[in-house]
């Protein structure tokens, strides 16, 4: 069998401008909110629409290019991967957090653009 990998595919809409800051020797680190939706018909017959949201995590050259290219609404395309981590907070809190580390991304065009 081959070596399967922790590839993450999502296509959705931020959720609000990237949050980009300088870390160490000018390094870059972008967080993003990505809205994803699905659809699916309920017991009733009726359309639900389930919308969950990730958090993306984006370094280097890639947060230099969100940073540039995405905004709030942004429809994107993007590959990563899965990521579990804890931290403890002030308080003594232990807190953990999955998040997906981004490798690459599309911008895609807007539905109105689509449909012109």
């Amino acid at each position: 069998m081959n070596t399967l990998k922790n590839r993450v595919n999502l296509i959705g809409n931020l959720g609000f401008d990237p949050e980009v800051r300088e870390v160490a020797k000018g390094r870059k680190v972008a967080r993003l909110s990505l809205a994803t939706n699905d659809s699916y018909r309920n017991a009733q017959g009726e359309r639900v629409t389930d919308t969950q949201w990730h958090t993306i995590v984006a370094w280097g050259a890639t947060a230099d290019a969100v940073e540039r290219m995405l905004r709030k609404g942004s429809p994107v395309a993007l590959e990563g991967r899965l990521v579990h981590r804890s931290y403890e907070t002030k308080d003594g809190t232990k807190r953990y957090v999955t998040e997906v580390v981004m490798n690459d991304f599309q911008l895609l065009p807007h539905k109105a653009e689509a449909a012109a």
